[in-house]
């Protein structure tokens, strides 16, 4: 049987028939008995259909589908090998240089390469299988907590700015260009996926008035939501802070049935108004709760018949659990999905496990997927600061896995083929084999590749962070002082969460050093960093101003007794550049002597190419 053409076959309008959940755990329960079967032939279907594109003639594999020469001409590559490519076609070129189908966009990565998104390419046919991916996500989920179809889901859905490349392609954020798409509008029309929300709140690019009419209509249709949710923690959390802030305009607007005057834009307006109508009652419940003393258990208090919080909860997400169970009450938190700009991966078959236990199940269909071993370097010293020191050594010298060869509690690198282009790429992904579900492997998300920083969509790693630092030390020359040295947190106490530094200073004491300079110190460190970072500081608004903590001195000597004590080797320590372990953070809050925060928004505008940087709506 060709399951690539099964696939094809069952789209989303197939799988929302009547036998809908029956039909997609079926076709689940194929896919994943027949994996290696279905990956042979979605490699088979990219390179045949790709056979005389420039990148597989330039590799001698023109006319070659069998996945052993495959293996041995395909080099593993980076986002940097393919670049020189993806800028030809960004810049015009519509020659066929990595796919036979025509490039239709660019979807744009969270990860950078020299300080910006990456452009991932994009085919019109990926929407398809793409929102066949999304359609297994309820039919999976009813039958854990059934009658989903009977109520609402109130999510937060956002879109950003598009900007095009010089060659006049669209390039913008996978879910900005999911949530446009004929594909997303359908399929809220479905009993399963219906939102809260309108499409018109969702596609709205000012990020406030979004958020507060999304809000809004969630507020106002409490009683029909059964999950609430956004697709990272971090966000679903920012809407919970910004209804600390706006709560009494939202209660006003349900109580006279009108919308707030900073909300301007025409189809926002028209679509919210449609379902606004006054209600003064449901306005008074709002402020009974809003205005008491503790916010905990907020969501299960206005949202009563929510029966679970639907968010991203994995990797660097995973530091936002204490936060939602304290405004949930201990809802189930369930991350359904695993998916990045260059492909959709897996599912979540389980999802009301532990948030420490999540697992995803890769579906065959959705590209050829094979995993580089990963040479661990987690000593007990690593793991007591939490920091994922994973290296890949020797990546040429190493031999791919294919997906149904993975073994149980080994960890790997993931590497892709799609049907978009890209062949034998990277992702960055570290992950471990926690089990099978037939003959499909498993896996528990473990962290990015040297990410050390991350509160939501921004990744730091730590050359990054190492030469932010170096370009804020030298505020520190006038006044004869030096770093001696420095370690990070992701401070997620606060909302939006934000980077702290811990330093330690040599000075002779002899010339003061005024507050203001630390504060030059926090900017500088804030203007080196990615894109990525800048744009969530002063765009989205989803990344808090950096702090700068400066403690007494010997305090890292101390952090070294201590992890010594611990167990750590002595002629192996290093200072790690990021801390999670408790004790450890409590130690350096211990010797804190100020704390100076970054005083106004780091500098942010679109890269030496504009197009690979969203723009930005006040």
């Amino acid at each position: 049987m060709d399951y690539c053409n099964v696939q094809n076959r069952t789209t989303s309008s197939s799988i929302r028939e009547v036998d809908k959940k029956k039909k997609a755990l079926q076709y689940i329960e194929e896919i994943t008995k027949k994996a290696d079967e279905v990956q042979k032939q979605v490699l088979h279907e990219i390179l045949s259909r790709s056979a005389h594109v420039e990148y597989l003639q330039r590799h001698g594999l023109s006319g070659r589908t069998d996945r052993e020469t495959f293996k041995r001409v395909m080099p593993v590559v980076t986002y940097e090998d393919l670049q020189p490519d993806i800028t030809r076609i960004a810049d015009g070129d519509a020659s066929p240089i990595l796919c036979a189908l025509p490039i239709s966009q660019f979807l744009t990565s969270s990860g950078t390469s020299g300080g910006e998104r990456k452009l991932m390419p994009m085919i019109d046919e990926e929407f398809e299988r793409r929102s066949l991916f999304y359609s297994l996500q309820m039919p999976i989920m009813d039958q854990y907590v059934p009658d989903l179809n009977k109520g609402k889901g109130m999510y937060f859905m956002f879109v950003k700015s598009e900007a095009k490349t010089p060659g006049g392609l669209v390039a913008h954020p996978a879910l900005t260009s999911y949530y446009k798409s004929s594909y997303f509008k359908e399929g809220t029309s479905d009993p399963f996926n219906s939102y809260t929300s309108p499409n018109e709140t969702i596609i709205c690019t000012d990020s406030y008035q979004s958020m507060y009419s999304q809000l809004l209509c969630g507020l106002y249709q409490n009683h029909q939501v059964l999950r609430v949710g956004a697709v990272f923690a971090s966000v679903f959390l920012r809407a919970i802070r910004f209804l600390q802030k706006h709560w009494i305009d939202l209660s006003n607007d349900i109580r006279t049935g009108n919308l707030n005057s900073k909300i301007t834009d025409s189809s926002v307006k028209e679509a919210v108004s449609k379902l606004l109508k006054p209600n003064p009652g449901l306005a008074d419940f709002i402020k009974s709760e809003c205005s008491k003393d503790s916010w905990q258990g907020i969501i299960t208090r206005l949202w009563a018949n929510a029966k679970y919080v639907d968010v991203i909860i994995t990797g660097t997400m995973s530091q936002y659990i204490a936060s939602l169970d304290f405004y949930s009450n201990g809802l189930p938190i369930v991350s359904t999905l695993y998916a990045s700009s260059e492909c959709y991966f897996g599912l979540n078959l389980e999802p009301l496990t532990k948030p420490s236990e999540v697992s995803y199940t890769l579906i065959p269909t959705m590209g050829y997927f094979e995993f580089l071993p990963v040479e661990k370097t987690h000593t007990e010293y690593a793991n007591l600061v939490s920091i994922a020191t994973t290296s890949i050594e020797n990546d040429e010298q190493q031999e791919l896995v294919d997906l149904v060869n993975v073994q149980l509690g080994k960890e790997y690198e993931l590497v892709i083929t799609t049907y978009a282009g890209i062949y034998r790429y990277k992702v960055g992904d570290i992950l471990r084999v926690a089990g099978f579900k037939n003959n499909a492997p498993q896996f528990n998300f473990v962290c990015r590749k040297n990410v050390v920083l991350s509160i939501d969509s921004d990744k730091t790693d730590e050359v990054d962070l190492q030469n932010a630092v170096k370009n804020a030390v030298s505020h520190l020359k006038p006044f004869n002082a030096s770093l001696v040295d420095y370690t990070s947190l992701a401070d997620t106490s606060t909302i939006p969460g934000h980077y702290v530094l811990y330093w330690e200073l040599l000075h002779d004491g002899k010339t003061s050093i005024p507050f203001s300079v630390f504060e030059d110190c926090c900017l500088t460190i804030e203007e080196s960093l990615n894109s990525v970072y800048r744009q969530g500081r002063v765009c989205d608004k989803s990344v808090g101003p950096l702090e700068i903590r400066l403690v007494e001195m010997d305090t890292f000597d101390k952090l070294m007794d201590y992890s010594i004590n611990r167990g750590a080797q002595i002629d192996q320590y290093k200072t790690p550049r990021c801390v999670k372990f408790a004790p450890i953070i409590e130690l350096l809050n211990s010797r804190v002597v100020s704390k100076s925060f970054s005083p106004k928004d780091p500098k942010w505008v679109a890269g030496h190419r504009d197009w690979y940087t969203n723009g930005c709506t006040e």
